[in-house]
């Protein structure tokens, strides 16, 4: 009988463990639920410029929300909407790239990113598809995502930097302007800081 106490300290203090490792396991069974954090957050849009050079448009105005299923691991439910009335490139062309024949921000004020399934291809890398939405016309885009941890890996319980690269073709959202000067490919970049909802 002298064994019992310590036999039952050591079954407690297992239980006690057990628990600590099932909680935050828990804590996935759900969604993971994350905002966007504005203020560390943007895009760039970079484009080629006479053959010779590129020219970079940023949005620095972006909200929306990032949404992971542990029923479902290639679920996403991701919106990002960039306001386009705030893209700046630094120099007078800004003016040019917010008019009729580029983003006409005067009637469509806001370029929306949807995310619909996401493909982990490593810990921290994956492929995600979805659609963008500029002028009024929504066309699908691929884009590679990096994350700065793991993103199943926290329980939604702590922010998540990403950075989401993909390529669109300007012409297929009526942007055609200056075909000689400007390319047509466009390099995107999303920069977000996903904080915990």
């Amino acid at each position: 009988m002298t064994g019992m106490p310590s036999a039952l300290t050591r079954l407690l203090a297992a239980f006690a463990s057990l628990a600590l490792f099932l909680s935050p396991m828990a804590a996935m069974a759900g969604d993971l639920r994350y905002v966007v954090d504005k203020a560390a957050s943007r895009v760039d849009a970079k484009v080629a410029f006479l053959g010779i050079a590129s020219k970079t448009a940023s949005f620095p105005d972006m909200s929306g929300t990032f949404n992971l299923s542990f029923a479902d691991l290639e679920a996403l439910d991701m919106v990002v909407d960039i306001d386009a009335r705030t893209l700046t490139t630094g120099d007078s062309q800004a003016k040019t790239l917010k008019g009729k024949s580029f983003f006409d921000v005067a009637h469509y004020p806001t370029v929306r990113f949807v995310g619909q399934r996401i493909k982990m291809t490593g810990d921290k890398t994956a492929d995600v598809e979805g659609r963008i939405t500029a002028r009024g016309v929504t066309r699908p885009i691929k884009l590679a995502v990096t994350f700065s941890v793991p993103p199943y890996s926290t329980g939604g319980t702590q922010p998540i930097s990403i950075v989401g690269t993909g390529v669109i073709d300007r012409r297929q959202f009526g942007m055609t302007a200056y075909p000689f000067i400007i390319g047509s490919m466009v390099h995107v970049t999303i920069r977000a800081r996903m904080v915990p909802n």
